[in-house]
């Protein structure tokens, strides 16, 4: 019998746990799979030892992990593998196969497109983007938010995307915004690049509270949060996963 567990980054923030949860189960909706779980990769329980363990009480004999990660960084690359490995020891006779984190896909583009559009302002000319990532010291996580920011630039044919991140690397996010700040457009949608509220967002939040009473106009867009597009991606995802062979 096969499983679905989804792994979610975890945060201390309770809205964000149940925004993750609420996201599984839009998910579960969309797929056929008897048994299916979340747990997280930190500050949030169940660990992902654990939810194997309760995939594995429900009846599963192949569990399919699928991470809710946007980038190929240092959880995906390094702590989910290991806590799949603890999981393989416990369980030697469940096939346990891993999935990818959502990457450079064109569907992530066309998310932050509908979340900019939310907002009542025209993207034109007179604006620019400031794409705010999560962060991380691995430089492949660097890399792709730069393909994101090209990809979405050429999509929306805005004339500046900007990058900036929230931890870990430059540009910081102050300096993603004295640079917006200083910029010549009229316009600013800051898009997080986030999947769920959290700590995160309630800093993009706060600081851009100091930039509000300047000449500019300020959009704060909604992060990417539980997207029907995100849902056909894990759909994909799983089917792929699926059809793999015992011991391919």
């Amino acid at each position: 019998m096969e499983a679905v567990l989804y792994v979610s980054h975890g945060s201390r923030i309770a809205a964000a746990r149940h925004e993750a949860a609420r996201f599984v189960e839009q998910c579960s909706r969309a797929i056929d799979i008897p048994i299916q779980e979340l747990c997280f990769v930190e500050l949030a329980e169940p660990d992902i030892v654990t939810g194997v363990d309760r995939c594995v009480a429900q009846g599963a004999t192949r569990v399919i992990v699928v991470p809710l990660l946007l980038l190929s960084a240092g959880h995906a690359k390094h702590d989910i593998p290991a806590a799949l490995d603890i999981a393989r020891r416990h369980h030697p006779s469940v096939d346990i196969l891993c999935g990818a984190p959502f990457g450079v896909h064109e569907a992530m583009i066309d998310i932050m497109i509908d979340r900019i559009s939310e907002q009542s302002a025209p993207l034109d000319g007179e604006s620019m983007i400031l794409l705010v990532g999560r962060g991380s010291s691995d430089p492949d996580a660097k890399r792709d938010m730069s393909a994101i920011a090209a990809l979405l630039k050429e999509k929306t044919n805005v004339p500046h995307v900007d990058v900036c991140f929230l931890a870990a690397i430059r540009p910081t996010l102050d300096e993603g915004l004295e640079r917006a700040h200083a910029s010549g457009y009229r316009r600013v949608f800051v898009v997080p690049y986030l999947l769920f509220t959290g700590v995160l967002m309630k800093t993009i939040e706060r600081k851009l509270q100091g930039f509000s009473v300047s000449d500019k106009e300020w959009h704060l867009c909604s992060y990417l949060g539980g997207h029907p597009r995100l849902v056909l991606l894990i759909q994909q995802q799983i089917l792929s996963l699926s059809s793999v062979k015992k011991g391919a």
